[in-house]
């Protein structure tokens, strides 16, 4: 079985993309599968990362920098850095010989850039939380949170398109369901808080989080805070930290389910930690970062599986720590939410979308 995946990871895009892609690929290589990845050079790109864990990784030309979009920009088409037509010319010319499948995660291609790839490929896996455009994919996987998942790729899919959505096809690494295995009911304690707001978090909501939790009312709280490899804030949150007793600043690490397994309550933004911190029962206080998590993150509100304070540009150290100070005095509260995240996400997710992946092809 020979997988390509066409993903990238920017200052802009972030880097969960490329994690979970690169959580989906762990898991096909364990299946004996052969996994490249193709991916553009972006500031911030991660393919370092991929190559240290052994893929195999096409580097696609860097965009032009004179056209670099932020990380606020949600024109999802300047996320690529060139137009469909180019990068399905760049991706075809990077293909290992007609993969079995072809895995493409990335907002800024459509059903234009699958067409063209169709005649190189045996199937195309789509990966997408928008539903905001057309696909030409044989399966599509979407493991956001709705309640009407099905709806939202109503004539967005050709007919015989598979969909795999839901949290059950959330792409988690192993350990968070080894974590989640060894945790046993959430005590309401609220003495150890987890904070991390992905891999570049612009508008420093981390610093705000490290805000709210140095009010003396929560001086003898622990926090561990993980700082992303494209945040530009780490020199501002080193200093935070360290005026703050209690407090431990860690890298990016391989994964997050030891720090979560740890804590009582996480602090984190609404994309692709929202299923690893389900998977662990861990209560949340979530806050969308992009206009794209906000669906999810009040239904999910609404259901009563997160704590959801809004959108990040909306939100303050102020309203944080009101929060904070809410569900503090309620501890039955704090297990509700525990209770209702882990019924979300099992963790076996990624298991499943490999399997799919690796059953032979149904013929008529």
């Amino acid at each position: 079985m020979r997988v390509a995946i066409r993903v990238d990871a920017s200052a802009a895009a972030g880097t969960g993309h490329l994690i979970r892609c690169r959580t989906l690929a762990q898991a096909l290589r364990k299946h004996g599968a052969a996994v490249t990845f193709i991916c553009r050079a972006h500031e911030g790109h991660g393919m370092a990362m991929l190559r240290d864990e052994g893929f195999a990784v096409c580097s696609l030309p860097a965009p032009d920098v004179a056209d670099t979009p932020s990380a606020e920009d949600e024109n999802y088409a300047r996320w690529l850095g060139v137009s469909q037509p180019q990068d399905a010319e760049e991706t075809i010319a990077a293909l290992p010989d007609q993969p079995d499948w072809l895995v493409v995660d990335h907002y800024g291609l459509d059903a234009e850039w699958e067409r063209r790839l169709r005649p190189h490929v045996e199937r195309i896996l789509a990966i997408d939380d928008l539903a905001n455009r057309d696909h030409d994919c044989d399966a599509l996987l979407d493991q956001n949170y709705s309640r009407d998942a099905e709806a939202r790729y109503r004539d967005r899919l050709p007919p015989h398109a598979t969909r795999l959505l839901g949290p059950d096809y959330a792409l988690l690494r192993p350990e968070y369901a080894q974590y989640r295995n060894a945790l046993g009911p959430h005590s309401g304690r609220l003495e150890r808080v987890f904070v991390f707001f992905g891999g570049t978090d612009p508008d420093n909501l981390t610093g705000r989080a490290l805000e709210a939790l140095s009010e003396p009312a929560f001086r003898g709280v622990a926090i561990d805070v993980v700082v992303g490899p494209n945040n530009p804030h780490r020199e501002a949150l080193a200093a935070q930290a360290e005026a703050r007793p209690g407090t431990t600043l860690h890298a990016p690490r391989p994964h997050l389910g030891d720090l979560m397994a740890a804590a009582d309550l996480a602090i984190g933004a609404g994309g692709t930690t929202t299923w690893e911190r389900c998977c662990l029962g861990l209560p949340s206080l979530v806050v969308s970062i992009a206009d794209n998590q906000r669906p999810a993150c009040e239904a999910m509100a609404d259901d009563g599986v997160i704590e959801w304070v809004g959108n990040g540009h909306e939100v303050s150290a102020a309203d944080l720590a009101a929060t904070l100070h809410s569900l503090r005095q309620r501890p039955e509260h704090l297990q509700r939410l525990a209770e209702a995240s882990k019924r979300t996400v099992d963790g076996a997710g990624t298991e499943r979308a490999a399997n799919y992946l690796m059953a032979p092809e149904k013929t008529e």
